[in-house]
Parts: C-alpha cells; structure tokens; sequence
C-alpha cells in the first residue's frame, strides 16, 4: 500500500523517479507526485495530481525540466481523502518528504507545532514529519541531524525519503514497520519501497532495517543505526530479471502469473525434495530429526498465522499437517492472533505466511510469538524482506515477482510450501517413508496437471460470460478444498466486485440455502477424496431450489454432468494437491468475469497489494 521512490545520480530523476512509480502501481493509490531539484536554477519543484500517474506525467510544470535528484510517491488514502493537496510529497520551507506507514501520534504533534506557529495545509499525518524535520532545520540542526531528532518523537510506522532544497545533492531516507530497499547502481542511487521500482537499473540491494536512516547521494549510501553508528553491511543480489515483471504479452499481469504457475511451483519444489528416498530438505525448514522428534514427544502446537489469500494457505496447511505428521495446527487470522492472548510457548512453533514479508498483521503477531519464546518461521516470497528477516527460520517460496493485486501464483507457492512442510514432519519409519515417495511423485506432476487445465482456459471464459451478470454467488467445498472455496470467492470479490461467499459444504443447510434461486450461481468444488456422494447431495439440493450449478470435478459419472448447468473436468492428484488443481479454474473463472465486467483486475479499487499499516 502506497510507493516511494527516491533517485540521486547521473540521469534525470524525474523521469526515473516517474517510471519507478509506474513499477509499484501494483501497490495500490489513489494520487500521485513527485518533488525534485531543478538543474537549471537549483530551486525546489513539487508537482502532484489526484487519480492515476498518467495525471501526473500530464502536467505541464514536469515538461522539459530537468534534476538529478528527485522522490516520488502513489498515496493510498489514510488521513485525508484523496486529492492533490492531500498527495505526497509534502514540503515545509526548504524540506519535502514522502511517506509510508501511520503516524499513530500526529494529532498530539500537530497540536504541539500550531501552537508554536504552524500552519497545516493539508489533512495527513505526513504533513506533520515534515513541520517536524522543518522546525529542528531552522533551530540550527543539521539536515540529518533535523530528520533524526524527528523520527524519534514519532510512534506507528514510517518509511520516508526527504529532500532539503539548501542541500540539493542527498536524500535522506529512513524506515521502522515500512519497507525500504536501497539500490546501488554505477554512480546512482535508489530508495524504494519495493525492488521493482529500480530493477531496470540495478540488482544489487540492501534492505534497510527498522530504526536505520540512510544518506543517499549520487556518491554513495552511508547507513546508520538508531545510535548513529555507522552500518556496514553486504548487497544482496536480486536473482529476477526485469522482464519477468513485465506483462510479456499478456494482457494484464493477472493472467500471465495464472500462466506462470507451473514455473513458480517448479521452481519452488526444485532442490527440496527427494522422490527416491521419500525425504525433504528439512534444513530449509531449519529442522532436524531430534526437533521433530521433540515436537512430537512435548505434543508442541504448530501456530499458522496469515492474512488474506495467505490465511487460506494456512487452512489448507491445517488439514496436510494435522493429517500427514499428527501434530496439532491452529491457524489465526493475525490482525486477531496478538490481540487473543493466545497459549503459546518455547516448545511451539509460529510459521508466518506472507507473500511480501511486508503486511502489518503478520508482523506484529510474528513479534508476539518471539515475546513468547516460540520458535518462529516465515514462509515468504520477497528474499530480504522484513519477516524473512525478524524470523528464526525462513521458507523461500520462487513464484518471481507478483505484480497483480490479487495473488495467485504466490498462493499456490504457498500451498506447494505447506505440503513440503507435511511430507518434513512426518516419522521415517518405512510405510510413512513409502508415502512420502508417493506424495513427492504426486508433487513434481502437480506443473504438467495444471498446464492440463490452463489449456481449458476459452472453456472457463464460455462459462465466465453466461454468469458475468451475476449479483452474487456461492462457493462449496468439503476438507481441504473449503479453504479453496473460500479463496475462489475471495478472488471473485477482489477483482470484479462481485458479493461472493465461501463455505463448507456441510453448512448450506445451515443458513446459506436461504439465498439459492434461479439467479444465484454456486461454484462447487467436488473430488473423490473429499466426501463425494456428500457433496453430490448438495448439488441436488441447490437444483431443487432453481440455483445454478457450476461443478468443477476431477470424476465425470454423467450423473454429475446431469446436475450441473456448468461442467468442468480437472485432473486428479492426491486429496491434497487437490487443492492446488482446484484454485486454478476458479482464478480464471473470477479473471474473465473481471475483465467481462469491464474492471481494473490488476489494480482493483480500494486494494493494496502490501498491506504495510494495522
């Protein structure tokens, strides 16, 4: 949620800074803006615009100007509607910021600086740093030295990057609870909310950590720590090139990371298991067999923790752990985990799934399991982000990088992720060894079974343009697959607007039935392995009331094909994987119907792609 940019170097930074803003419209925002030095008269240019970046780079005070130092920003509305007065940058004097995060202490602030004077334009808690950071400039602080003594009166959460018109050559970025990542190219230098903003220019890396604030300037980076002191550390290596960032073709990135699915879960497989002796690199876990031993000897929990898509991972990973290794999951949803006081100790494990590393919830209930004395994991797909880093251990899931707001290969990596963690805690005597051959087998078939029903796609979009008029629908599944249902209405909703509902089966009677007639669909979900002739009954009983049947099944008797109004035959795995096959028709069900509907499917309306703030 929300971007910033920051360029100093040799090119002109308003057209890199511009561009970077482009990379991380996935974000989520609502307006747009950019600050920068001029190079012909060293004066200070804020330029700003409500709506999409085209508004912006619209403007005729960006044409022809040229700078080498320049911050950008896409705001996703907190304090304040959306409007150009309330769009980053924000400038006081000679000092202009962008920010990430929430100011939890603003208003206390604000208070405090119109009574020595301030005047406020604008509605955000942003505008505050900077009068803050403005007011230490003009009492005689340096310009590192204003924003240091400021962050320190702050409480929420930050990333920003600041400019000072008297010092035009630097940008002075700092970060606690946001993401920041600094680039290192030849003779320029990024600051960034996310990789992608500068991955055209440069892979080398460093990811800042909380408290750090950064001197950024066309001669190089100096970081220092929340005492001051000097911070030395490697650049890593970003291993994706930019064109997988790219749509390639595609129409929108939504449906072209559909289509890289059998990659992602390639890649993420690769190097991790062992089909031949039925074994899974539990190093990548950063387990041992003494660790699994004494789980299961203490009877220790394992704590799944998520948001969102990543939640239904969880739940999915619930039903492959409890059932494949006989250890006890609970799973939460974590902007709920810290505030329960949940019954967590040193013998439990936390295990943190979230596709940025980045969103607020997870974090925080990741803190709170560390206070707690539990071994944590994070299952991730950002190397470097700040989960990776705050957990003992963490699961690199190789989806690449997702640029659409609603998740999709980064989903199934995650599922691909939990199954692995399943087949790792099981016992290795010789019938659990033999199915953990079969499992892994199952696995590294699991790309081929989901090209089988990528080839179906112009099947699923028939089907998506007899329901796109629907005002609502319904999603049933039994076991496993009820978490799918509940990511299939879930996708539904994010990108075509469309009320939809998920539920287990086995509830339709228990409330949902009052709303089936002629004109709601319901999307089930029917396997072999998850209570068939069950679930068929719940088929017929949506008949019975005139609903529309759409049955996505791996078994085709003709007496389901009957039943159904819409009829889809998927391949079949094992109960589990199951899971993963079963996601894949529904993502492009909820796709076409978006792009039927005339939506923006890789930036829905209110969404962000990283939640980054509570």
């Amino acid at each position: 949620m929300c971007g910033i940019i920051g360029y100093a170097g040799k090119n002109n930074s308003i057209a890199i800074a511009l561009e970077g803003l482009k990379k991380l419209e996935y974000r989520g925002y609502d307006s747009a803006g950019v600050a920068f030095i001029r190079e012909d008269n060293g004066l200070m240019d804020i330029v700003r615009a409500k709506g999409k970046i085209g508004q912006l780079i619209s403007k005729p005070a960006l044409s022809g100007v040229k700078s080498n130092v320049a911050i950008g920003h896409t705001r996703w509305a907190t304090h304040g509607s959306p409007s150009e007065t309330n769009a980053h940058p924000h400038r006081v004097d000679d000092i202009a910021i962008v920010h990430n995060g929430i100011i939890e202490n603003y208003i206390e602030l604000k208070r405090t600086l119109i009574s020595e004077g301030a005047v406020f334009k604008s509605e955000t808690d942003t505008e505050v740093m900077c009068h803050l950071i403005a007011s230490f400039y003009r009492k005689g602080s340096s310009f590192e030295d204003a924003v240091l003594e400021s962050i320190k009166l702050l409480r929420g959460s930050y990333a920003v990057n600041v400019i000072c018109e008297k010092e035009p050559g630097k940008i002075i970025c700092a970060k606690k609870d946001s993401p920041l990542v600094i680039g290192l190219g030849d003779g320029e230098f990024f600051c960034a909310s996310d990789v992608p903003a500068f991955l055209s220019y440069t892979r080398d890396v460093i990811f800042m950590e909380d408290g750090e604030m950064a001197v950024v300037s066309r001669e190089g980076v100096i970081i220092r720590n929340s005492q001051g002191e000097l911070v030395h550390r490697q650049p890593s290596k970003i291993t994706w090139s930019p064109s997988m960032a790219e749509k390639g073709g595609y129409r929108h990135f939504m449906l072209k990371e559909i289509f890289e699915q059998p990659r992602a879960i390639a890649d993420t497989i690769t190097g991790r298991a062992n089909v031949d002796h039925g074994a899974v690199n539990l190093y990548e876990f950063g387990l041992d067999e003494a660790a699994i031993r004494k789980m299961k000897e203490m009877k220790s929990k394992i704590f799944i923790v998520a948001c969102g898509t990543s939640w239904h991972a969880a739940l999915c990973g619930k039903y492959m752990i409890e059932e494949s290794a006989g250890i006890s999951v609970e799973v939460d949803i974590a902007s709920e985990f810290r505030y329960r006081r949940p019954i967590i100790g040193s013998d439990d494990l936390f295990i943190a799934i979230t596709q940025s590393g980045e969103t607020a919830d997870t974090l925080a209930a990741l803190k709170e399991a560390k206070k707690c004395g539990a071994k944590t994991m994070t299952i991730c797909n950002v190397v470097g982000s700040t989960a990776s880093r705050e957990s003992d251990y963490v699961f690199y899931t190789h989806s690449g990088p997702e640029i659409g707001v609603a998740s999709t290969k980064a989903f199934v990596t995650q599922l691909v992720s939990l199954y692995l963690l399943s087949i790792a805690l099981r016992s290795k005597d010789a019938s659990q060894t033999r199915e953990s051959i079969d499992a892994i087998n199952a696995l590294l078939h699991i790309p081929a079974l989901l090209e089988t029903v990528l080839s179906k796609e112009s099947e699923i979009e028939k089907i998506a343009r007899q329901l796109s008029k629907s005002s609502g629908f319904l999603f049933l599944g039994r076991g496993i697959l009820f978490p799918i249902a509940l990511e299939g209405a879930l996708k539904l909703k994010e990108i075509s607007y469309i009320h939809a509902e998920g539920y287990p089966a086995g509830e339709m009677k228990h409330g949902p039935i009052a709303l089936i007639d002629e004109g709601l669909p319901v999307v089930i979900l029917l396997t072999k392995e998850t209570l068939y002739e069950k679930v068929i009954s719940n088929i017929q009983e949506v008949k019975a009331r005139g609903g529309k049947t759409v049955v996505i099944s791996n078994e085709d008797d003709g007496g389901v094909r009957e039943l159904s109004d819409y009829f889809m035959l998927v391949p079949r795995s094992n109960k589990f994987l199951d899971a993963i096959v079963m996601a894949l028709p529904l993502q492009l069900l909820a796709y076409h119907i978006a792009v039927i509907r005339g939506c923006d499917v890789d930036q829905p309306r209110n969404l962000a792609k990283s939640v980054t703030v509570e």
